[in-house]
């Protein structure tokens, strides 16, 4: 019986990096085979043949770039999600409509007799700014706020077309440019395109956020300042986009888990439920005024799969004879960092809404919607399930981050499922090419 290979450092971080899920559904290898009627052009590249309804969502390999079916065809089916070129025009058409109506509204409206008068507003500003601004006294010159309405469902809708653009522009032509330029190959490119959008979506939001918190009383997390005052219903113009934008980017990735734009995971129901919680998170803390525990939620979230998303990177970057040191040192300050954010300061929050929900308001503790009051006594459920129903799925993947870690630290031999397949992977891409 042969003996087994040592293991190095970077295939141990490897096998842990490779089990820590980040909270968005685009970390798993695909089983990558070959479509008939798939094809390595470019995106925007039509194809001739008739396509099969099963070849819609079929997930291009390695070494291949996604297909566009036509715009229509793309359009039709919501393939406009993979394909950037695709879901550009869809941005394209948007923008052009509302700058043609600026310029009408600036240039032509002037001159037209008062019996063609069109409206001020541009019908169209909906879709790419935020809407209802508050008059005065609620707003002051330089600092406008904002109220919410049925609009910012246009606003919502309007930019999961815009982070689909977004991401698939960034992955396909900027990092998956540099996976090769670093010598990653196989599989490992699509990971490492996915995980280092994530790095750069996460980060940008997870800062932007804290920046955010620093000018509200809540920084850092003074807890106690998600009630007093309630309700928060004005909001300022930074605090309104960061919130849709989460929100929008959220639904586009529920989308993407749900039509399994990208190869289900194995903890697939677990991420189903983590982005249903979410959802509800976001839609009901934006819906009933609390946003500012919202904002330190999505802080907590947000900057520690930053670390994991970057000890990824860097791992699919290393060669087989790597000491594996920067993503070890990498792990290190993400295992830390999960455990501040994700645990130390989300339990902080957990207590806050338990403990700290009768420091709203008398006048508050209603269920009230004109006056943007809701806060009925059952409230306070609402509030903490889902925080906690969030908490328990970390807790779950803490677990196998220790779990995994400890077996790597005594050299027994971690059986990574999902880096089995990956190695298949490699093969099936091998006999293809």
């Amino acid at each position: 019986m042969s003996r087994p290979r040592a293991r190095s450092r970077s295939d141990s971080i490897n096998n842990i990096l490779s089990q820590v899920p980040l909270h968005s559904p685009t970390d798993a290898p695909s089983t990558i085979t070959k479509s008939s009627n798939s094809s390595s052009g470019s995106p925007g590249k039509k194809l001739s043949k008739k396509v099969k309804k099963e070849d819609i969502w079929a997930i291009p390999a390695a070494g291949e770039m996604p297909a566009s079916f036509g715009f229509w065809k793309d359009l039709t089916t919501g393939r406009w999600m993979l394909i950037p070129a695709s879901s550009g025009i869809m941005l394209a058409i948007s923008f052009a409509l509302y700058l043609n109506y600026e310029l009408i509204q600036t240039y032509v409206a002037p001159v037209l007799p008062a019996t063609l008068q069109i409206p001020q507003s541009n019908p169209f500003a909906p879709l790419w700014f935020i809407s209802y601004p508050l008059p005065a006294p609620h707003s002051q010159p330089g600092d406008p706020r904002f109220g919410k309405g049925l609009l910012d469902v246009v606003f919502l809708l309007h930019h999961i077309v815009t982070f689909s653009f977004i991401r698939q522009a960034i992955t396909l032509y900027i990092l998956r440019p540099l996976a090769k330029k670093l010598g990653i190959r196989g599989s490992k490119i699509l990971r490492f395109q996915e995980q280092a959008y994530s790095a750069m979506y996460y980060g940008s939001m997870g800062f932007f956020g804290l920046y955010l918190m620093t000018d509200l009383p809540t920084w850092y997390f003074n807890t106690e300042e998600f009630w007093i005052g309630y309700p928060h219903w004005e909001m300022k113009a930074t605090i309104k986009y960061y919130y849709l934008l989460q929100f929008s980017y959220w639904l586009q990735q529920m989308f993407i888990l749900v039509l399994k734009i990208e190869k289900p995971r194995k903890d697939y129901a677990e991420l189903v439920m983590h982005h249903c919680v979410t959802l509800w998170l976001i839609g009901w803390s934006y819906a009933i005024n609390l946003t500012m525990i919202g904002n330190a939620v999505f802080v907590t979230m947000d900057i520690s799969d930053v670390f994991l998303a970057l000890a990824k990177c860097v791992n699919y970057s290393e060669g087989p004879k790597s000491s594996g040191i920067a993503s070890t040192i990498l792990f290190g300050w993400f295992v830390i960092v999960w455990t501040y954010l994700r645990h130390y300061l989300n339990f902080i929050i957990l207590w806050s809404v338990w403990f700290e929900f009768d420091l709203i308001p008398e006048y508050a503790k209603q269920w009230n919607p004109p006056a943007g009051v809701w806060m009925v006594h059952w409230m306070k459920y609402q509030i903490f399930i889902p925080i906690m129903l969030i908490q328990l799925l970390n807790l779950f993947w803490y677990f196998l981050i220790w779990r995994v870690l400890i077996r790597s630290i005594r050299g027994t031999r971690v059986q990574d499922e999902r880096s089995d397949d990956e190695d298949e992977d490699e093969k099936v891409i091998k006999k293809t090419q």
